[in-house]
């Protein structure tokens, strides 16, 4: 698929501009194996200093600061600050359920995870990239220079919608595949019957900094039908009917609020960074206003 086409049907050319001025932000420690654009709190060798420690018998002695052996009569290691490469994981689900929706939550989050990952790339962090359903589980391996980028739209671009959402084994599968720490960004609907709680144990079990993002259409929040309606799962077909009034609606958006609320409260009690959005709330103001803000970029 041409570079040109397939960047154009997922984001515009000043977004793209946009995010090359910004960065994700790791909060934690994550470890690199090559030296690269970030800087960590792992002590090593660079040009900027961060502590001493005591001298110890075999350790270099060109980083001895003899200024303060001088003064104090003792031997003291200068410290610098390392620079590393950050490891950024997309998760993406693409089950049926992800389909729903005008923009569909699927393709909302393919264009999330296109900003993000180009964000990533613009900086040289290295980024992987899952997508996940029962159907399939497609990765794209990692990738690090940004004139790859055209893979990572490419990757998403012939990403299709289908099979059922089953968060828990793909989380395991992840957490198998991928050991090494990073960012984990999980951008799903959440709509599973066997739970999210497993599935971000998974991810945590790696030490990862995760990222929950809980995308979410208009209608799932607020529905504005009404009626006797035949109500149709979109992943195991089967069917319901109910009679929506007044009342219903409102038991529901209580019930809706009340899940929001008690994945938030999950993830906050563990150190998972939360977010919900709406499909409707714009990309670029997500990115570039409320990332911003709550300090997942700057």
């Amino acid at each position: 698929m041409p570079e040109s086409t397939t960047k154009s049907t997922l984001l515009e050319p000043e977004f793209l501009r946009k995010l090359e001025q910004l960065s994700l932000v790791s909060r934690k420690l994550v470890s690199g194996k090559i030296r690269g654009e970030r800087r960590s709190k792992k002590k090593g060798i660079s040009v900027d200093f961060a502590d001493y420690r005591n001298y110890v018998r075999g350790d270099d002695i060109r980083f001895i600061d003899w200024n303060i052996f001088g003064r104090l009569d003792k031997l003291f290691l200068k410290l610098f600050e390392e620079e590393e490469d950050l490891s950024v994981y997309l998760l993406l689900d693409t089950s049926k359920s992800m389909s729903h929706g005008d923009p569909s939550k699927f393709e909302y989050g393919k264009k999330l995870a296109a900003a993000l990952g180009y964000l990533a790339l613009t900086n040289y962090d290295r980024l992987a990239v899952t997508a996940f359903s029962t159907v399939h589980t497609e990765q794209l391996e990692p990738i690090r220079i940004k004139n790859r980028v055209w893979r990572l739209f490419e990757y998403l671009g012939n990403l299709s919608c289908e099979g059922e959402t089953d968060l828990p084994s793909s989380c395991k599968d992840f957490a198998i595949r991928y050991a090494r720490r990073g960012i984990v960004v999980l951008i799903s609907d959440f709509l599973d019957p066997t739970g999210y709680e497993e599935a971000l144990k998974a991810l945590l079990s790696r030490r990862h900094e995760v990222f929950a993002i809980h995308l979410m259409d208009p209608e799932e929040v607020d529905p504005k039908y009404g009626g006797h309606l035949k109500l149709l799962d979109s992943e195991t077909g089967e069917e319901v009917e109910v009679t929506l009034n007044s009342g219903l609606r409102e038991v529901y958006r209580k019930k809706v609020a009340a899940y929001v609320s008690s994945l938030q409260d999950y993830c906050s009690a563990r150190g998972i960074y939360y977010m919900s959005t709406r499909t409707d709330f714009e990309i670029e103001r997500l990115v570039l206003d409320y990332l911003r803000r709550v300090g997942f970029v700057r």
